[in-house]
């Protein structure tokens, strides 16, 4: 055996260990008096309010027409302050995912019948979502970035919020319905009196 046939399997390996023994970790003992309001609100959408702002600053054309009017050391300023805009969005991207992660494990604490994002998949978007962010990453200080791979970890991140909207709404319809059955069953004890 090759050492070059060694080293992606031992990788490997050492990965597979890895997430075998973070599934066995137990449960998050953080209790339901924990969550803060905060942990309620799904503002997970806050990065697609932005996304025109994103295809500008990722569009060449101006880029091109500064070029031809031969304003190179314009041309430098402005890539140089688009790709900090593509950056700070990245960070919101962050915040807006972690926030969603919260919500997660909030909504799995109150019902974990509801199960929104389960622990394995949480852990398979959290990967991806890092992993494209620093791809987005290295290739912006390259100068390659492009907006698809910056629309991909955006849509990641919408599905996410979609997902959890779905789960909050069914836990709501479960609340309603508890209360619907606790007060009929109430208004029984009244009317056999």
């Amino acid at each position: 055996m090759s050492l070059l046939f060694l080293v992606p399997v031992l990788v490997l390996v050492v990965f597979l260990v890895l997430v075998f023994f973070w599934s066995l970790r137990g449960p998050a003992t953080k209790t339901l008096d924990q969550f803060q309001a905060a942990d309620f609100e799904c503002a997970g959408r806050r990065h697609a309010t932005h996304g025109p702002q994103i295809r500008q600053a990722l569009d060449h054309h101006d880029l091109q027409y500064l070029a031809s009017a031969g304003e190179a050391h314009l041309v430098r300023r402005v890539r140089r302050d688009r790709r900090q805009v593509v950056k700070d969005y990245l960070i919101a991207l962050h915040g807006d995912f972690d926030q969603l992660l919260r919500l997660a494990r909030a909504i799995a604490a109150l019902s974990p019948e509801v199960v929104a994002v389960e622990e394995f998949e949480r852990l398979r978007l959290t990967v991806q979502f890092h992993l494209r962010c620093r791809i987005i990453y290295f290739r912006l200080l390259l100068g390659a970035a492009t907006l698809p791979q910056i629309s991909g970890v955006s849509d990641l991140v919408s599905h996410l919020a979609a997902r959890l909207e779905t789960a909050l709404q069914e836990l709501g319809e479960r609340a309603a319905l508890a209360v619907e059955l606790a007060s009929s069953s109430d208004r029984r004890d009244l009317n056999a009196v």
